[in-house]
């Protein structure tokens, strides 16, 4: 990504350019035209001077014939013949290419040529002059130079302005964009914005301010209502489980009158997980949990696996573990034991009878590895309540992993090889 200026000098650099070079054929053809009538009118003037001059000299026709031969040879570029009657025809002007008959190289070069009528002991003679015409591809070099001297001096002034400007104009932004990035909501900042004498500045710094107000107080509203509404359900919860172990163990009840209390304690219970879940995702959302923490990983991994022996037994699983005794980092030791029996618990309930189960643990990363049968849909994997009837999860377990990830500035990956599921969580040790 490239910043704003950037994209608006890049685009302005191009135009500069493509305009320079467009501005060349045409400084050469205005300068190539200027050119040919400052020679036009420099033929015209020698035609008028040289008649003047040989009129002034007052010969008669025999030695008016002789000068105009010597003058002829003596100017090879000009021609001065008799017209014979009444043969008058306006000026000429031509443009003709030979070589220089003084060149040895023999270049071809351009020649400015007039063809007109001048007077001389009042008879019409017919004048034609040639005048050498500057060389094309000397012009077209130093319109070239000029032009690329001109767009370096535009570039380079337009960056020195930009950066200065950038400095000056944008400071306000960069300001306002800075605080916003370490605006955080759970910490119900107040933001105050640098004053700014631009007006879309100060329009953005008034709509951000009220938009910030709006998000803090539907974030309060909501935080406030998850906190009530999970601790709340917490007691009619533990009293309903309550009242349900006891007339399970009553010996009154029919076969048909356990079934059904059996089933309500199971949902029951799945309900108080979730309600759990819930209040566990709320205090990670409102940042109610340390970062600090030395977490020993190897530690944490070792408990959760003895823990959840009997399910791995229960299921014949085979289990290989890798993992380093010297790896620790930062951050917070009951979320991230959490994360890891989440993990486990959900290669266990997905991994199917005499599966296998990985775990891997390195200074880079915690791998958790599955067998089964196809892949999951990443695009719902950390999603609430996506497949929360499945197996008797929640529907919350990836989920809070992927909070807590996120929380701990963690990230969590999934990929599908070779028939396993694979976790792949990527820390900073």
């Amino acid at each position: 990504m490239k910043p704003l200026l950037h994209k608006t000098t890049g685009p302005f650099l191009i135009y500069v350019l493509i305009i320079l070079i467009i501005s060349i054929p045409v400084y050469y053809l205005v300068i190539d035209q200027i050119w040919k009538a400052e020679l036009d009118e420099h033929n015209k003037t020698i035609a008028q001077k040289t008649a003047y001059e040989f009129n002034h000299l007052r010969l008669n026709d025999k030695e008016l014939l002789a000068s105009i031969n010597l003058w002829k040879r003596i100017q090879p570029e000009t021609d001065i013949r008799e017209l014979r009657g009444n043969s008058l025809q306006p000026d000429i002007y031509t443009t003709i290419e030979k070589t220089k008959p003084f060149d040895p190289d023999q270049e071809i070069e351009r020649y400015r040529c007039l063809q007109t009528i001048v007077y001389l002991n009042n008879k019409p003679f017919l004048f034609t002059i040639q005048t050498n015409i500057e060389e094309t591809e000397e012009t077209v070099a130093v319109i070239g130079l000029i032009t690329a001297f001109f767009f370096i001096i535009i570039v380079s002034g337009l960056l020195i302005l930009n950066r200065r400007l950038s400095k000056s104009i944008w400071r306000p932004f960069r300001s306002t964009l800075e605080k916003l990035r370490h605006f955080n909501l759970y910490h119900h900042d107040n933001l105050s914005f640098e004053k700014a004498d631009i007006l879309e500045f100060e329009e953005l710094h008034q709509s951000l301010r009220v938009l910030i107000t709006q998000n803090v107080s539907a974030f309060k509203a909501q935080k406030e209502f998850t906190e009530n509404a999970s601790h709340e359900l917490q007691t009619p919860l533990a009293i309903m489980k309550q009242k349900l172990d006891l007339l399970l163990q009553s010996e009154d009840l029919t076969d048909m009158q356990y079934d059904i209390v059996e089933a309500v304690h199971k949902a029951l219970l799945r309900s108080s997980r979730i309600n759990k879940n819930l209040l566990l995702l709320a205090k990670i959302d409102n940042s109610q949990f340390s970062k600090s923490e030395d977490i020993p990983l190897i530690v944490l991994v070792q408990q959760s696996l003895e823990l959840l022996d009997e399910h791995f037994r229960e299921k014949d699983l085979s289990i290989y573990l890798d993992v380093s005794a010297k790896i620790h980092t930062t951050g917070n030791v009951d979320l991230t034991e959490i994360l890891i029996n989440n993990l486990l618990i959900n290669a266990i309930r997905y991994t199917p009878s005499h599966g296998n189960v990985s775990v891997i643990l390195n200074e880079r990363v915690l791998e958790i590895t599955n067998s089964g049968d196809r892949a999951l849909d990443q695009h719902f994997l950390f999603k609430r309540f996506q497949g929360s009837n499945a197996r008797g999860g929640t529907g919350l377990g990836l989920a809070i992993v992927k909070e807590i990830c996120i929380y701990q500035n963690w990230t969590i990956d999934y990929r599908f090889e070779k028939g396993n599921h694979i976790f792949t969580i990527t820390h900073k040790f």
